[in-house]
């Protein structure tokens, strides 16, 4: 399959903050046995290189100088199956939703609870994406990933080797830059083990008058319930959660609840303490806050959004003055999720 490097390429598409900056150089990545090829590139040899899933975990604050990749590979495959799980494959352009809801459709159970979250399958190891009491890493049996220091030569990454954490992967740290992801394997159970006790999905569930719940139904509700608090990025750009939840000392946690009784806080380990950052953002006055067409959004204060024609670097300032606020009130800080350029 030809490779095609295009030069002055607009990345507004392919940027869910809907950021009007361009690519010095872009290409979309159909096939693995384009890799060769692409990494002998001169645009790939000598400028900076940004690899692109969906766009929605990430802030350009202006153009890019070097080569954009878009990454579109695609297919999904079952591998192995028993009486009780599945191994199942899907390569890393496909559409996380989109293949957390075939899977449920086909009957393999385990990523309900992480439906409606933007962005594509490659993405999900990276982050180690989660939400509702469930982290991807919990169904990752392995990580297929290519070398870029060794011409693109295929290897494999079991669980442990991706050494997962909260919203952290050995992806963004020594494997980046190194390791590509093409594929993620997913061991999905057929026997439903549903979680609905986190934010609202029993309360949901009961309104909906379900009184035994299938997968699809668990599903059902969460993206209601996302819907409900997150903007859609096609109507308000956006990047989902702007911010990680903030994990500190118990001392330190001790300290913040003698001041604040009602905030927040979730046992993080030994030791450790996880504070909800909506919560502290909320509570310093934010929630809904504009600075020109950079917003804090109206109903989920974890979430910037472009109203419009903010810029990156807008919403960047934005950013900032955010963290700046919850340092002061609470002396906690807020660190992105987004990968900022």
């Amino acid at each position: 399959m030809t490779l095609a490097i295009q030069s002055h390429i607009s990345l507004k598409p392919h940027n869910t903050f809907g950021m009007a900056v361009q690519a010095a150089h872009f290409c979309q990545l159909d096939d693995t046995a384009q890799l060769p090829a692409l990494l002998a590139s001169t645009a790939y040899q000598t400028g900076p290189v940004l690899w692109l899933g969906g766009g929605s975990n990430l802030l350009l604050t202006r153009d890019y100088p070097g080569l954009v990749i878009k990454v579109a590979l695609r297919g999904i495959r079952l591998l192995e199956e028993s009486a009780d799980s599945v191994l199942v494959e899907a390569a890393a352009g496909e559409s996380w939703h989109d293949f957390v809801r075939y899977s449920l459709q086909q009957g393999w159970y385990g990523l309900e609870n992480l439906s409606l979250i933007p962005g594509t399958v490659g993405a999900c190891p990276v982050q180690n994406i989660g939400a509702y009491g469930v982290e991807v890493k919990d169904r990752i049996a392995q990580v297929v990933c290519a070398d870029l220091t060794a011409n693109g030569a295929a290897l494999e990454l079991d669980n442990a080797a991706c050494r997962f954490s909260y919203r952290d992967s050995v992806f963004k740290h020594e494997a980046a830059g190194r390791l590509l992801v093409t594929a993620v394997r997913f061991r999905l159970s057929r026997q439903p083990q549903l979680k609905t006790g986190y934010g609202d999905i029993q309360q949901e569930l009961e309104k909906r008058g379900i009184q035994q719940p299938t997968p699809l139904d668990v599903s059902d509700v969460v993206m209601a319930i996302r819907a409900s608090k997150l903007p859609d990025p096609a109507v308000l750009g956006n990047a989902g959660s702007f911010f990680k939840n903030p994990v500190i000392e118990q001392v330190q946690a001790d300290a913040l609840l003698q001041r604040f009784p009602a905030l927040p806080h979730y046992p993080a380990g030994p030791g450790r303490v996880k504070l909800a950052a909506g919560w502290l953002i909320e509570q310093a006055g934010l929630k809904g806050y504009r600075q020109g067409d950079a917003g804090v959004h109206e109903r989920q204060a974890l979430v910037l959004v472009n109203h419009g024609q903010a810029s990156g670097s807008q919403m960047w300032a934005l950013a900032r003055h955010v963290q700046d606020a919850v340092r002061q009130r609470y002396g906690v800080e807020l660190e992105a999720e987004p990968l900022v350029w």
